[in-house]
């Protein structure tokens, strides 16, 4: 389904940056975008791009993970970690639905003002466009939140499994520090 290895090194540990890094710029972006009109005209298909990016490379690196799981020892802390990283996935495809559908619903609302739509959008009092983009921005917060807390908890078990009883706190002899 992807790569599991790059030069000789797991593609999980060089993946995991790509998810780490574009996972929560896609929140920021798809809460932006919700909240902030101005924002959502200048950032245009941006948002959705970044989100659908950030989407396809967190199963990617599941499987690169998944790979990699079924190479180093059974340890509890490394599958707590496997377990967190598969709760990602409804988050970022949550995080490029609110992004697609705000970005969609923005273009139409603007050809509609253009083609003379306005005028009946004037008379309902714009009720389905604000009850529209209160919802997109009540989800975007609720999913730009959860997406990044769920990389913090996926991160922070997966330097215990690595990190936990790998290092010591005081420096061995003869090494500079």
């Amino acid at each position: 389904m992807g790569p599991t290895e790059i030069n000789g090194l797991p593609a999980h540990a060089l993946l995991v940056h790509v998810v780490v890094i574009l996972v929560p710029l896609a929140a920021l972006l798809v809460v932006l975008s919700a909240l902030w009109p101005a924002a959502r005209r200048r950032l245009g298909v941006v948002t959705p791009l970044v989100a659908l990016v950030a989407l396809i490379s967190v199963p990617l690196t599941t499987h690169a993970g998944e790979w990699l799981e079924a190479r180093v020892p059974a340890d509890p802390l490394v599958q707590r970690h496997a377990e967190l990283g598969d709760q990602l996935l409804p988050w970022a495809a949550g995080l490029f639905v609110v992004a697609a559908a705000t970005w969609i619903w923005t273009r139409r609302a603007g050809a509609s003002a253009a083609g003379g739509g306005a005028h009946a959008a004037a008379r309902s009092g714009g009720t389905a466009e604000t009850l529209v983009l209160t919802v997109l921005a009540v989800l975007a917060v609720v999913l730009g939140v959860g997406a990044v807390v769920q990389i913090y908890r996926i991160g922070d078990s997966g330097a215990k499994a690595v990190w936990q009883d790998s290092f010591t706190q005081q420096p061995r002899a003869g090494a500079g520090g």
